[in-house]
């Protein structure tokens, strides 16, 4: 058989691209194996009864936001318009079943799980404005929750007590996305306060390319600035390559910003697959990327360990549907755990996480999510002993 040279080419280079693509999917589906096999990690196990079922034929919609107060209850909110179900869901609300109907956005867990509260949404002629959509929820040391929205023209945050007094609106509703104003956002998507600095942590967002720093007191702005610590530009180019160089503008969505206890800023660029740190000041600290393939983009979340170093950060990711457990002074992937799926353990829109004071650790997911999940923290082992996906007690793997 005659083979010429052009066509051993042809092959030679249809291999090696077969190959190419091969090794970025490995890269971006696997965790690096770079830490050393020895090392001692966090260890989680899946609470499958966690949280109890709810009560009123109620259901969950797209759950786009977790915090714990000071007492481990979980506050978590999610999306309750009619359009976040297919019509079979709510059944109770058409007069055409017994179940369901859509459970108040705003819900509170004790840390058994059992359902304490529920409360929030739209009130005809009320004092504030609802977001259009509701996106991110923090509570701070007092007991306020705080909750933020990314529809088109949200760019406000709102403050309610725990039991759902209205308190106060932060930032005029209404507007479109300005990177550089300060007296409206656009399109908040996480919130975080440092009770230590009175200081609450705007993730400025789907709209804005920003983070913002308020005065938790009186909402007053502070401070803002965009990637690497440079002024915000909404008409910069910020276009996300993988392998090319890294834009220098956010890309939206910007979607947490959350101090450590040593006074750093981390920050979810979301659209571009990376974590930016930074001091108080804005002053930029370093960066690392995370699953840098994921075009959809995957630093969604982060919350830190429960230890007095916060040795480590977990990350959800809701393109890979994973969480991502990082080294924090390196910001190197050490494993993960889940996976795409709907039994326990397994993601489907891994969006917010949180940890409480036992070191456990909370999710939430969105699109056909639609749910809370536990993960018990079951202390350190080998980073060698780590098994990935579905994180249930080994006996139950067969």
């Amino acid at each position: 058989m005659n083979i010429n040279r052009s066509t051993l080419i042809i092959a030679l280079v249809a291999v090696l691209a077969l190959a190419a693509l091969f090794v970025g999917q490995n890269r971006m589906e696997q965790a690096p194996q770079a830490a050393n096999s020895d090392q001692l990690v966090p260890h989680f196990e899946v609470d499958p009864f966690w949280p109890q079922p709810l009560p009123n034929q109620w259901l969950l919609g797209r759950t786009i936001g977790v915090a714990v107060d000071a007492r481990d209850h979980v506050f978590i909110v999610h999306r309750d318009s009619p359009d976040m179900f297919m019509s079979q869901e709510l059944g109770l609300d058409r007069g055409v079943a017994s179940c369901c109907t859509a459970a108040p956005p705003i819900l509170e867990f004790d840390p058994d799980g059992n359902l304490v509260n529920g409360w929030g949404g739209p009130v005809e002629g009320g004092e504030y404005e609802w977001p259009a959509s509701n996106h991110g929820i923090e509570v701070a040391a007092n007991g306020d929750v705080w909750i933020g929205g990314n529809g088109s023209t949200d760019s406000h945050i709102l403050v309610f007590t725990r039991d759902g007094d209205y308190i106060r609106t932060i930032g005029e509703p209404g507007n479109l996305p300005d990177s550089n104003s300060t007296t409206h956002f656009s399109r908040v998507a996480e919130i975080a306060i440092d009770a230590a600095n009175n200081e609450a942590w705007i993730a400025d967002g789907y709209g804005n390319r920003r983070v913002v720093v308020l005065d938790a007191t009186t909402g007053e702005f502070k401070n803002f600035w965009g990637a690497y610590g440079n002024q915000p530009d909404d008409d910069a180019n910020n276009t996300y390559i993988p392998g090319e160089p890294l834009p220098q503008q956010f890309r939206p969505p910007v979607h947490c910003a959350e101090p450590s206890a040593d006074e750093l800023i981390y920050v979810c660029d979301r659209g571009a697959d990376r974590i930016q740190v930074f001091q108080r000041d804005g002053t930029f600290v370093k960066e690392g990327l995370v699953a840098p393939a994921t075009l959809s983009g995957s630093t969604w979340d982060i919350s830190f360990s429960h230890d007095p170093e916060q040795e480590f950060i977990y990350l959800a990711d809701g393109s890979n549907m994973l969480v991502h457990v990082l080294e924090r002074e390196s910001l190197e992937v050490l494993y993960t755990f889940g996976d795409g799926g709907r039994q326990p353990g397994l993601f489907f829109g891994t969006h917010s996480i949180v940890t409480d004071s036992a070191g456990d650790v909370y999710t939430t997911e969105t699109y056909e999510g639609k749910r809370v999940q536990k993960f018990v923290h079951r202390g350190l082992v080998p980073l060698g002993d780590i098994r990935p996906g579905a994180p249930w007690p080994a006996s139950e793997i067969h």
